[in-house]
């Protein structure tokens, strides 16, 4: 069982989401905490290479491993989440 945690800026994101999206972002978390056992996670390319994401509607939560840590670093709308 990994141990999940988030930047303060991906907490900061995950407080500024509507109620209803929190709810399936947290469940999502929680998923993560049973890493690499968790379906729907993508590894991403490019400048992003090394780090995964999830989808979940229009959202999307993206992370990085390391070992048995999970670290949530940005979490967002999927038109500019991937923006810096």
């Amino acid at each position: 069982m990994a141990q999940v945690a988030l930047t303060i800026e991906a907490a900061e994101q995950f407080a500024d989401l509507p109620r209803a999206i929190q709810s399936r972002i947290n469940d999502i978390i929680v998923r993560l905490a049973q890493w690499p056992n968790v379906s729907g996670a993508k590894p991403l390319k490019g400048d992003l290479a090394g780090s995964f994401r999830i989808r979940t509607g229009d959202y999307r939560i993206v992370f990085r491993v390391s070992g048995e840590k999970v670290t949530v670093w940005k979490i967002g709308d999927r038109k500019d989440v991937y923006l810096d």
